[in-house]
């Protein structure tokens, strides 16, 4: 019998290779979508601060998000990656000069103003896939299971909807999701059950096209 950690491993490989062969144009309308809907959130309207993450390779170009965001007001923070597989998150502005990461993505750098996670409302998780509960299948590096556990406020998600699955893999020390957003529809504990729709799938028995 297969352990978790092997399937989640399989899946990680499985989504990959669906977000390589994922199209500019598919992924620009994919893109269009989940960020309007994101916006259009009355989680993100009552925000006061909100931490993103900034999009690499398949995931949603969430820097399309900080211009509208900081235009409504909002104070807005990006993680920081630090050793020991550990986060902090610090503000930026929209003259905020971000610096590359070794894995890919941009991030703050130490001269932007450090925020406690008990001072963001509201956080973006990234995560390659995820599940109709709120479940998340992660990069495996285990950078927000530590950091998530010390956030108390509302946790979202970008989901494109082929990567939405019934169920995931899922350990003890997976931390859920409370909305994840598709293209077409929401979905987790605190999705209003009128917002759910479109089909999905167990992740063990549903290819990605």
């Amino acid at each position: 019998m297969k352990s978790i950690t092997a399937d989640k491993a399989a899946l990680r490989r499985q989504v990959r290779a669906y977000g390589r062969a994922l199209s500019p144009e598919a992924r620009r309308a994919s893109d269009d979508a989940l960020l309007s809907r994101f916006l259009s959130l009355p989680q993100v309207a009552a925000a006061d601060t909100l931490l993103l993450y900034h999009g690499m390779g398949a995931e949603p170009d969430t820097a399309r998000l900080i211009p509208p965001l900081l235009e409504l007001g909002k104070r807005l923070a990006l993680p920081r990656c630090l050793p020991e597989r550990r986060l902090e998150a610090r503000l930026i502005r929209a003259d905020t000069v971000l610096i590359p990461h070794a894995f890919g993505m941009l991030e703050p750098g130490e001269e932007c103003p450090a925020v406690d996670a008990g001072g963001i409302t509201l956080a973006l998780i990234p995560g390659l896939a995820f599940d109709r509960s709120g479940g998340r299948l992660g990069q495996g590096g285990g950078y927000y299971d530590r950091w998530l556990p010390g956030f108390g406020g509302i946790r979202v998600a970008l989901c494109r909807g082929a990567l939405l699955f019934d169920a995931l893999p899922r350990q003890a020390h997976d931390a859920l999701v409370h909305l994840v957003v598709t293209e077409d529809g929401l979905y987790g504990p605190s999705a209003p059950d009128a917002a759910k729709a479109g089909p999905a799938g167990p992740a063990s028995a549903r290819s990605l096209r």
